[in-house]
């Protein structure tokens, strides 16, 4: 899978509201109610990555959970970034 150009990077961001590229990854952050609503997030998350084999860097911090992908093995963002992105999504619509 190759990575993206940046005109591929920025019409799949187009497509993903909240997300935003910060360096060689797109990133976005939820902010919940309780700091285990967001541990319940973390772990729909890390289930729908398993089985993707496809894992984000994630960040909690009380009740933020920040998600950053990138794949790491082509230096950079490709579809599967974006393909977990969207999966991600659905993941937190409540």
């Amino acid at each position: 899978m190759p990575k993206l150009t940046e005109a591929e990077v920025a019409a799949g961001l187009a497509q993903l509201p909240g997300w935003a590229r910060e360096g060689n990854a797109i990133v976005k952050r939820w902010m919940f109610g309780a700091f285990a609503d967001g541990i319940r997030f973390v772990d729909r998350v890390a289930v729908a990555a398993d089985a993707a084999d496809h894992h984000p860097d994630i960040d909690i911090r009380w009740t933020t959970v920040t998600m950053s992908l990138s794949t790491h093995s082509k230096g950079g963002i490709t579809a599967k970034d974006f393909a977990l992105a969207a999966e991600i999504d659905r993941l937190a619509a409540p």
